[in-house]
């Protein structure tokens, strides 16, 4: 059990998917980061001086002004600007991605397109002294029975 659990550990599919798995969150880390510190503080701004990570309903009725005394006090509460926030951070991850296939489909389809314009190996030579077509790979003339090497 142990050899095939590590040869699945080896193989580099699951090497790749760590990698990715990785990145992907280091990626969402600095996404979080700049939704928070860099685009939605000038909206808030242009809004009225909004920050929308503290924008919250209170559902226990008491009004509390902040969302960190309601959360202090354990009262229940909608976060909706962390809501508003994380919404960002998914369009912008949703976006970095789009944008990764669409390179990737690219790079294919000029691949594909690269093949396809290739022209196909030739199967066939001229004889030199009967020039009649034969096998490329042939070594003697089917026609003129020459010695062709």
């Amino acid at each position: 059990m142990w050899n095939e659990f590590k040869k699945f550990i080896l193989r580099g599919n699951v090497i790749d998917m760590a990698v990715g798995i990785i990145i992907g969150a280091a990626f969402g880390k600095i996404v979080s980061s700049l939704v928070r510190d860099v685009i939605m503080p000038p909206i808030g701004l242009l809004l009225g001086g909004v920050d929308f990570s503290s924008l919250f309903i209170d559902l226990s009725g008491k009004g509390y002004k902040t969302l960190a005394e309601a959360t202090e006090a354990g009262a229940p509460v909608i976060k909706y600007g962390v809501f508003i926030n994380t919404v960002i951070e998914f369009l912008i991850i949703a976006f970095a991605i789009f944008l990764v296939i669409k390179g990737v489909n690219r790079l294919q389809e000029l691949k594909k397109k690269e093949e396809e314009e290739a022209p196909p190996a030739p199967t066939t030579k001229e004889c030199p002294y009967c020039h009649m077509q034969i096998p490329i790979e042939a070594v003697k003339c089917p026609y003129c029975t020459a010695d062709l090497k």
